[in-house]
């Protein structure tokens, strides 16, 4: 299912960059003549003929598909040069990202959440929910803005980037490993604070429905310490939720950054996918899409599995 889920990705991810009228030669001209530069038609025919481009859509995919399952994701018009060059940095960087605001995601939303509800209506959970509300309502990308502000005002450094000038462009090494780790704590936290103010609430939820349930008083009632009688049960049974969205998380938090990614000026494959739709690079935006499908059929593969770890009910339903 997941490999049908995958190509069916692909398909509707083709088609629908072909919808807008005209492709990229289409834009391409349209730049030329912006710049003062006219192409005749002639030209634009052969440029289509060039590119493939003069062929039915069904033909161009096959053509791309055949290429795909060879390890080729075909040429990008706009960059002039293998899509597997284009994205390949960039693709483990921005897979990097998303993983590491997903764990900064969950390092500031699960204690939170148990202590909102272990400590229902308190000082503390007022003040969590409120910033919780905040977290909600400020856009990343204007936090990012704030915080770059802050700290180039009142600190003297940039936050931009994921390298520092010197490591921008060499090759992979101890110091550029350190290099990245110092500037990847900021678009995770970026990242991931609207994202932890959703799952507040939502563990907060799950778990003061699950510390109601009899089984909790019945822990109680025979001397189980508080700790274990909240952490051992109700906070397993009330992470399911979180497990389940795995799937789309990862996916989500490498697509809906790209306005992140600009204003930080990552070097992410956000910025590339948007660059890509406007000039209809179709390989390459394909090629960008069907990876984020099969990032998600490998979340939900993930999440299937840490949830039959997790919960001995899921586990056993079958049996």
């Amino acid at each position: 299912m997941g490999l049908l889920t995958a190509w069916a990705v692909t398909v509707l991810a083709y088609v629908i960059i072909q919808l807008p009228p005209g492709d990229y030669i289409s834009s391409y001209l349209a730049q030329l003549e912006a710049s003062g530069t006219f192409a005749g038609e002639e030209e634009a025919v052969h440029l289509r003929e060039l590119y493939g481009l003069n062929e039915p859509v069904l033909v161009q995919y096959g053509k791309w598909m055949s290429q795909v399952l060879r390890g080729n994701f075909g040429i990008s018009f706009e960059w002039k040069k293998p899509v597997g060059e284009v994205i390949g940095e960039r693709l483990g960087l921005t897979v990097l990202v998303a993983l590491a605001a997903v764990v900064a995601t969950w390092a500031l939303a699960l204690p939170i959440g148990i202590y909102s509800a272990v400590r229902q209506y308190s000082l503390g959970d007022h003040v969590f929910t409120i910033l919780g509300f905040a977290g909600v309502a400020i856009p990343n990308f204007l936090f990012a803005l704030v915080l770059m502000y802050f700290s180039y005002q009142f600190l003297g450094i940039s936050v931009g980037g994921l390298f520092s000038p010197e490591y921008v462009d060499a090759p992979w090494s101890v110091g550029r490993s350190l290099d990245l780790l110092k500037h990847l704590w900021i678009p995770a936290v970026i990242l991931g604070t609207g994202g932890a103010a959703h799952v507040i609430r939502v563990m907060r939820a799950n778990l003061l429905d699950e510390l109601r349930k009899p089984y909790i008083v019945t822990a109680r009632a025979k001397g189980l310490s508080e700790t274990r009688a909240i952490v051992k049960y109700p906070v397993r049974v009330a992470l399911n939720p979180f497990i389940s969205t795995i799937g789309y998380t990862l996916p989500y938090l490498m697509s809906g950054s790209i306005i992140v990614s600009i204003v930080l000026n990552l070097p992410t494959v956000g910025p590339v996918l948007l660059r890509s739709l406007i000039a209809q690079d179709m390989f390459l935006a394909g090629t960008i899409v069907m990876f984020l499908g099969l990032l998600t059929v490998i979340g939900t593969l993930i999440s299937d599995v840490l949830l039959a770890w997790a919960d001995p009910r899921i586990r056993l339903e079958r049996m």
